[in-house]
């Protein structure tokens, strides 16, 4: 990630000493929160703009992720637009502190004078904004403006993420359908395709050592519920290898594969142990050609960290849903240290390694990037993942087998059930709502907490 611009403001006649401290105080909270600034400041509004003028230069020095303008004390809008006109391009966090006590005495600089002038002025000037103040005897807010600020440097980095996808819109289905230009313009994210014929030869002209190793290394690692046939596993070795030539060369953070009328169609493999091994390597991945669920888990996955595997849903209850897969989980929801497989068969297909490990339990937030209408809404709401009954999916061979699931508690599944809008929604672990609050914000997406 790049440098945040960190500009502290004060007016000319408050001691510069105390603006000097306050905005100290301030830059080091967020050098605490991991940033790299580059900061200028005691700026005020002195008569021949001296300081106005070189804290511009110094800040358009070095290219900015984000600017935040810390309002330290009084300061007229002015003096401050002059220098965030330069950077109207970025998000900006207004950021106000707060006075102190001294015995029974309130001190103030009129902190949020300089704030409440400035956030109307931000606003008609149609600045993509954050602002926040501090209130005297509480913690500063550095973590809600780090928040911001993470979201500001993601949707900088999405504007380069590319998904990988072989094939499009698996099964004919209508949710995987995504528009290319709206979606660049709105997100950043290019969903780029490949032929499954380059899948194919590439994994005919395949190095069998490599193979062998990846079948040695990793895939003898998982833990088998019985064992798995070994061309099985050398398939799944030698396509895995196949594609991540592909999304390295190409540059993919996140790969989609055509999986009903693709792989397993026209390869005879399911490809969930590609996926899974994918996700070993960090990639975000999900089946079916399923566009707006793979930008959905880029976002997701820049926002927090995480895989942000995908679930979809098999049953709905009173207060909970069933949300499971019928084929692979990333790796980091699992709950241990290796994936637990199965050697299985569903339908007409051949037998595949199906991913059948537990699923952590806990607090997930689930969310999905929608597009109607010509209009972006992300869907996010929290629940409280548990360990699901018993259960199996009509037509796996006897005995079926218990797929990677969690029973979902949500606070209005009739409210979900109206507005869901897909089968797979994306599983993020804890509340990742200010995350998504804050990316949509900055990049013009409604955001529609269920």
């Amino acid at each position: 990630m790049g440098k945040i611009g960190f500009a502290g403001f004060g007016e000319v006649n408050t001691p510069v000493d105390v603006i000097v401290r306050k905005c100290k105080a301030a830059e080091e909270a967020l050098k605490e929160e991991g940033f790299d600034l580059l900061s200028v400041y005691p700026i005020a509004d002195d008569r021949e703009e001296k300081q106005v003028t070189a804290a511009s230069e110094k800040l358009m020095s070095e290219p900015l992720d984000a600017l935040v303008v810390c309002v330290a004390g009084w300061i007229p809008t002015h003096a401050v637009v002059k220098v965030t006109e330069h950077f109207r391009h970025l998000p900006i966090l207004l950021w106000g502190l707060c006075g102190w006590y001294e015995g029974d005495t309130l001190v103030t600089t009129a902190d949020q004078a300089g704030t409440s002038g400035l956030r109307a002025t931000f606003a008609g000037l149609g600045y993509r904004f954050k602002y926040l103040y501090d209130i005297i005897g509480r913690k500063t807010r550095s973590a809600e403006a780090a928040v911001y600020l993470r979201a500001a440097q993601t949707a900088k980095a999405m504007l380069h993420d590319k998904v990988g996808m072989a094939g499009y819109r698996d099964m004919n289905l209508y949710g995987t359908l995504y528009d290319g230009l709206s979606l660049k313009k709105k997100t950043g994210v290019e969903i780029e395709t490949f032929e499954m014929l380059d899948i194919q030869q590439r994994y005919e002209k395949l190095d069998q050592a490599e193979v062998d190793r990846v079948v040695r290394e990793r895939i003898m690692k998982w833990h088998f519920l019985k064992p798995a046939a070994e061309a099985s596993m050398r398939k799944a070795a030698g396509y895995y290898l196949a594609v991540k030539q592909i999304a390295e060369e190409r540059g993919y953070r996140s790969v989609s594969i055509k999986d009903v009328d693709g792989m397993k169609l026209l390869c005879g493999f399911p490809p969930a142990p590609i996926f899974m091994l994918l996700s070993e390597d960090g990639y975000t991945t999900v089946p079916e050609n399923d566009s707006l669920g793979a930008v959905t888990q880029l976002i997701m996955n820049r926002l927090t960290g995480q895989r942000a595997g995908y679930l979809e849903f098999y049953e709905f209850f009173d207060s909970s849903v069933l949300a499971g897969v019928p084929d692979f989980v990333a790796c980091d929801m699992i709950d241990g240290d290796t994936y637990t497989v199965l050697p299985a068969a569903f339908g007409l297909l051949d037998q595949g390694i199906l991913n059948v490990s537990k699923l952590k339990t806990g607090t997930v937030t689930l969310s999905r990037l929608t597009f109607a209408d010509g209009r972006y809404v992300m869907q996010t709401v929290l629940g409280r993942g548990k360990t699901p009954p018993k259960w199996e999916e009509c037509g796996w061979d006897k005995p079926a087998p218990q797929l990677s699931a969690l029973e979902i508690e949500l606070p209005d599944v009739p409210r979900f059930a109206d507005n869901v809008a897909c089968q797979h929604y994306i599983v993020t672990y804890g509340d990742s709502r200010p995350q998504i609050r804050a990316l949509c914000s900055i990049l013009g997406i409604e955001v529609f907490e269920l």
